[in-house]
């Protein structure tokens, strides 16, 4: 094993099992690499369960339900913030049809092999991935009919800066659409209080969510209207998400067994309690508005 090859290894185990660990949204992903839970694809999203058996159709379902909500279609030209490895930029570009899809993502590998994904599909011409960032975009204002965040808004510092551009680049009439995760509501027993807090810290904590994005869906709303969209429409679809994608993982062991031994007892460990427990702490929406 190289000197490099070792630091990697050790910096991993360090991130997942160390609680006080954390690392740059950036470091994370590069950490991660190519470690996708799904088998087709190289899709990071917890995809969205109804009416799928696997992760690679939750993955793409996911994707469409964002595409739908937002009106994707012919003519448009759509913005997507963090765009992972660029599969569901050639999902949309292929079932979708708009008629330009710019992507911004601030992690240089996930950039890298992202536009080598679309160039082996040969949609270098509709599909433009840049290396950006969603809170200063380097997009003209106006110039956007759809942006789109799949799994991504949490990351950002802020997630207000990032309405703010949102709405600067949108066109009037333009839609702004996001899966995003939030916290849950506190509930009124301090067992399930404290429970909700641990998995809420967990994930915040291992995935770099800055406290500023740490509010729940009423939050959300009004931060939206002070950026100054309207129509806002977010709902809860955690239980499309959380409790089958768990299940699925629990009995599906594809996944698992990629992963290094030490890291599969983590995940093993984690499979063997409810998802009730598990995503206690985590919300999970889909958020829609209109720029006037």
């Amino acid at each position: 094993m190289s000197d490099n090859t070792s630091g990697r290894f050790f910096e991993y185990l360090n991130w997942l099992f160390n609680p006080f660990h954390g690392l740059k949204t950036t470091e994370v992903y590069d950490l991660i690499g190519t470690t996708s839970l799904t088998g087709n694809a190289l899709y990071l999203n917890l995809g969205y369960w109804r009416d799928v058996d696997t992760i690679d159709e939750a993955s793409e379902a996911l994707a469409l339900l964002v595409a739908k909500r937002g009106g994707m279609g012919p003519g448009d030209t759509v913005l997507d913030c963090g765009y992972g490895f660029g599969d569901q930029d050639i999902l949309w570009a292929r079932s979708m049809k708009p008629e330009k899809i710019i992507g911004l993502n601030i992690t240089h590998s996930q950039v890298e092999r992202a536009r080598m994904n679309v160039a082996d599909a040969g949609l270098g011409k509709s599909i433009d991935l840049r290396e950006g960032s969603a809170t200063e975009m380097p997009i003209d204002s106006e110039s956007v009919d759809l942006v789109v965040s799949v799994e991504s808004a949490f990351h950002y510092r802020t997630r207000e800066d990032f309405f703010r551009e949102a709405f600067r680049v949108l066109r009037p009439g333009g839609k702004l659409v996001t899966a995003d995760i939030l916290p849950t509501e506190n509930s009124d027993n301090l067992f399930r209080r404290i429970e909700q807090w641990i998995s809420w810290s967990l994930v915040a904590g291992k995935f770099n969510i800055p406290q500023e994005n740490c509010y729940l869906i009423p939050s959300y709303d009004n931060k939206l209207s002070k950026a100054g969209f309207v129509n806002t429409d977010i709902k809860s679809i955690r239980d499309d998400v959380y409790p089958p994608l768990h299940e699925y993982l629990a009995r599906d062991r594809t996944f698992v067994g990629k992963l290094h031994p030490l890291a599969k007892m983590l995940a093993q460990s984690t499979f063997s309690r409810s998802a009730d427990s598990v995503y206690a702490g985590l919300d999970y929406i889909l958020s829609y508005s209109e720029k006037p």
